[in-house]
């Protein structure tokens, strides 16, 4: 008897799939941790402007006399670029120079020093289609574990790539102990930061992170902020309007706090003093809950 595809019989189970499944998840050493510093991932839309927001709560953590440091989460290595004026080469870049042979870097290869001591690492990505951005982060922070890069850091800034939510791009919620979202008060930033709920509250279930608020930039109002807060359970950590003086920092590689004084510069420096402040005592973690994509087109938008 001949058995034919057809004549095979197939039988459907339904059950519920687990976190995650069906897609590539990133699983990190639980041995590699890094240690007592307090760890905070940044997230948002792609260019909504993390990179800023990032090195210059970096900073001012460092005013705070905080031993700060910064890794940036994106191919494009140019998170820490305000901070060391130049593009650095990327974990993986150096990796390849030692064909993958860790054991062969200095820190000097893949760590360099920014303004006021923050330490900068670029972790970079795999080449676009291949690999995994949390391999990546895994890589870099079992790095600065082995080299002892971790025990006299106060602080420790994820500047994570885009809005993209995978199993990869999600690895720094598995150190972090607070995410924040930076948005713009606007749908397609507000869309973004409902997702990046979505894979923050999917974290938190294996995980010490949870999120610690939301931070709005380059907005003048934050109407429709407020809205969705207040909808999902959200609080606004912090406020940076649409200045001029950021945009011309971003171009003159420099930090908001060595750009030339002005009233309306100081308080902006002041807005970042007081929430890197906040983050350091710590706050209570936010659980939110994000919206169905329908119910978030009917809350934001319309009259």
């Amino acid at each position: 008897m001949t058995t034919t595809l057809e004549s095979v019989p197939i039988r459907t189970v339904s059950r519920r799939r687990l976190d995650g499944e069906g897609s590539l998840q990133v699983q990190l050493d639980p041995n590699v941790q890094i240690g007592n510093a307090k760890v905070f991932a940044i997230y948002g839309k792609g260019g909504i402007g993390k990179s800023t927001t990032s090195s210059n709560l970096s900073a001012a953590f460092s005013r705070l006399g905080k031993r700060v440091l910064q890794i940036g989460c994106d191919p494009k290595h140019d998170s820490t670029f305000t901070l060391t004026k130049k593009m650095l080469p990327t974990v993986i870049d150096v990796l390849e120079t030692v064909d993958f042979h860790a054991e062969e870097l200095r820190p000097e290869d893949f760590v360099f020093e920014g303004y006021n001591g923050v330490r900068c690492v670029e972790a970079g990505g795999p080449p676009a289609g291949t690999g995994c951005g949390g391999y990546v982060v895994g890589q870099t922070v079992k790095l600065l574990k082995e080299h002892h890069l971790l025990e006299d850091t106060d602080v420790v800034i994820f500047d994570v790539l885009g809005d993209v939510v995978c199993g990869g791009f999600a690895a720094p919620l598995q150190h972090a102990e607070r995410a924040l979202i930076v948005t713009a008060n606007d749908f397609d930033s507000i869309f973004a930061m409902n997702r990046i709920v979505q894979a923050i509250g999917a974290k938190a279930r294996n995980y010490k992170v949870r999120l610690g608020g939301v931070i709005a930039n380059r907005s003048a109002a934050t109407d429709q902020i407020d809205r969705f807060n207040a909808r999902t359970g959200l609080t606004l950590a912090a406020h940076f309007p649409d200045l001029d003086v950021i945009r011309r920092s971003r171009l003159k590689k420099s930090t908001l706090f060595e750009m030339e004084p002005s009233p309306e510069l100081a308080k902006v420096q002041a807005e970042y003093m007081r929430l890197a402040a906040a983050l350091y005592l710590g706050s209570e973690p936010m659980e939110a809950i994000p919206l169905k994509d329908r119910d978030l087109f009917d809350l934001l938008g319309f009259d």
